[in-house]
């Protein structure tokens, strides 16, 4: 018996280490490793072009690692999960740098917090109630297009007019809100569909 809980136990250690060490997982830990890189070549180095540029190599990973997963059947609930981290991380830190110069970024900053937490509860609620993790929607996708195309229109367009600056925020702070609605939406009738299938089998 214990020979054999040992050697569950080695498989168990070894499935965990597939699901986390995949090649999309690991383009996600690059993605997190170049934030401080983006910190330092905006906000020390005041380089706007080279900030872009990895701005835009990061980016590039997400895009890939999905198609990866995608492709080759490595989606896990780890990549689930830290993918959107990434993401999230490197787009909050990046307008943390913007809000010193465009204020009006404080808003989308503001609503990502209050978006993610909500997130978090729920996704939590979800976990518990399924053991499964959800992965991004297609308006999630389109809600980071679109935010990190504004977040490099102001790094490479830094004498950009206040008028046309509010303009692209508002726009796209009303995207993130948009966004927000329908996922809250979608959660909470997904938790009242599991509840009602749970009171229907007791």
């Amino acid at each position: 018996m214990d020979n054999q809980s040992g050697a569950n136990s080695k498989y168990d250690k070894v499935s965990i280490q597939k699901q986390i060490f995949t090649i999309p997982n690991i383009l996600s830990f690059v993605r997190l490793a170049l934030i401080p890189l983006i910190v330092w070549l905006y906000c020390v180095k005041k380089s706007p072009e080279w900030t872009a540029l990895i701005i835009i190599i990061s980016g590039i990973t997400d895009i890939v690692d999905g198609f990866i997963a995608r492709k080759f059947n490595m989606i896990s609930d780890f990549g689930k999960v830290l993918d959107p981290i990434a993401d999230k991380l490197t787009q909050a830190t990046i307008l943390f740098c913007l809000v010193m110069k465009f204020p009006l970024m404080l808003a989308p900053l503001i609503l990502m917090f209050v978006k993610e937490l909500t997130s978090f509860i729920l996704g939590v609620m979800i976990l518990k109630k399924t053991e499964q993790v959800h992965g991004a929607v297609w308006h999630g996708k389109l809600n980071t297009v679109l935010l990190d195309v504004i977040i490099i229109i102001h790094i490479i367009w830094y004498k950009i007019a206040k008028p046309i600056s509010a303009l692209f925020i508002i726009i796209c702070t009303i995207m993130m809100f948009i966004s927000f609605v329908l996922y809250t939406i979608s959660n909470i009738r997904y938790l009242k569909n599991k509840k009602t299938a749970k009171g229907d089998i007791s």
